[in-house]
């Protein structure tokens, strides 16, 4: 019998095109609105364990506590790990910086922790999870436009085919996709 694990959800936002992020793009595309804060506080209430990469841990961690609101509260008290092999030390609260194989210690996480696993952002260890086969939940806020020349880290580049179900949807603020998957484990169709 196989023990049981926690489930790992990789959240990443993205531009209808495919890019985790734009040369001038502000904070949520520029597209913030009330149903998509109630969505990041109802998901950071929830108990886990969160993994960041460096860049993603520093651009949250930078910011300055009277910028933050109640979601940047709730991350702060959260446990949290850095994997980076660049980061000496992570002055944020209840954060470890981890410089073993990613793929290795988050399969090790996944059979040991208590609380479910998920990703912010942190496109590299994102990818790195998903081509690894450890994602158990795949979420991807669309948000309603193309960037083009502007885009910069496709979320999507370097990761193998994978068959997806969807698993669960809906729109926030009338304008941006909430798109759930789960990995099927079966092969791509071929023509």
């Amino acid at each position: 019998m196989q023990a049981r694990t926690q489930p790992l959800t990789v959240d990443v936002f993205l531009s209808v095109d495919g890019w985790a992020g734009g040369a001038t793009s502000p904070g949520y595309f520029g597209y913030p609105g009330p149903e998509l804060e109630e969505w990041i506080t109802a998901e950071l209430a929830l108990p886990q364990l969160v993994i960041l990469g460096r860049r993603t841990y520093e651009a949250l961690a930078g910011l300055p506590e009277e910028a933050w609101d109640a979601s940047s509260h709730r991350l702060a008290r959260l446990d949290k790990i850095v994997f980076s092999g660049t980061l000496e030390t992570a002055s944020w609260p209840n954060t470890r910086v981890c410089r073993d194989d990613v793929v290795a210690e988050v399969n090790r996480l996944k059979r040991e922790s208590d609380v479910p696993l998920r990703t912010m952002g942190s496109l590299s260890v994102a990818r790195q999870l998903c081509g690894a086969g450890l994602v158990d939940r795949l979420r991807l806020m669309t948000f309603p436009l193309l960037l083009g020349t502007s885009g910069r880290e496709p979320f999507f580049a370097g990761i193998a085919s994978a068959d997806l179900a969807l698993i669960d949807h809906r729109a926030l603020d009338g304008r941006v996709l909430v798109l759930e998957y789960r990995p099927t484990g079966r092969d791509i169709p071929r023509a």
